[in-house]
């Protein structure tokens, strides 16, 4: 997935604030999901929810405004109840410019516990 670099994304130096990457990670997650097919509205309306449990961020190099971003999502590890999700962002010559994992948990909406993920979205991944 593309991602340009607007203003807002910036700090004082033309330079990506840090935590926008995060931002950017979660489009990444989503994204993914949506070309296998996997709705998160749709799990919501079902009663389920995704919840960040751990992210890692390693920064190599900057991003400044207007850059095009390349974000390139994979899954990297799954259970029963939790799916690693693997994140590359390189910009428009290929240089990586940040790496990381975000491992998300399911829980139930209704009483925010853990839960299985539900077995069709196993099959779509």
């Amino acid at each position: 997935m593309k991602i340009r670099i607007y203003y807002e994304d910036t700090d004082c130096g033309n330079v990506v604030y840090y935590a926008n990457y995060l931002k950017y990670m979660e489009r990444g997650r989503t994204e993914f999901m949506r070309e296998k097919g996997v709705s998160f509205a749709k799990l919501h309306d079902e009663g389920y929810l995704f919840v960040v449990a751990e992210a890692h961020v390693d920064y190599a190099a900057p991003a400044y405004y207007d850059d095009v971003l390349d974000v390139t999502t994979t899954i990297e590890s799954s259970s029963p109840i939790t799916i690693t999700f693997g994140t590359t962002i390189t910009n428009g010559k290929n240089n990586l410019l940040v790496s990381g994992t975000v491992k998300v948990a399911c829980i139930q909406k209704s009483d925010r516990k853990l839960c299985r993920i539900p077995a069709e979205i196993i099959e779509r991944l």
